[in-house]
């Protein structure tokens, strides 16, 4: 299977929501599954409590991707992590979590 492109979602948790997170992950949505180009997925928790959780997909393509992250199911597959960081937003409380996406190209193999 070819894998052109890889997108890494690095996500830093509070001590406090680990659970909760692997939690919504173990009980995903699967919304991505389905999505034209999207070829596989894995979810890595860090070794040590400092670093990020790690969720890399890969993809057919660039755009795929990006069709993904504008897409309907894009926004249900992430509905409630989304409504984790709103209650926590509207109690005036620090994000439970704070991700960074970063983008790669596969050069090779």
């Amino acid at each position: 299977m070819n894998r052109n492109f890889v997108a890494i979602n690095y996500i830093h948790c509070e001590p406090d929501y680990k659970q909760r997170f692997e939690e919504l992950f173990q009980t995903r949505a699967r919304a991505i599954d389905t999505m034209p180009g999207f070829i596989d997925m894995y979810v890595l928790k860090p070794a040590s409590a400092e670093e990020p959780y790690l969720v890399i997909s890969y993809w057919e393509s660039e755009e795929a991707f990006k069709a993904w992250t504008h897409s309907s199911a894009f926004q249900e597959g992430h509905k409630r992590g989304f409504e984790d960081l709103a209650k926590a937003k509207a109690a005036g409380q620090k994000p439970p979590m704070r991700s960074v996406f970063k983008t790669y190209e596969v050069i090779a193999r």
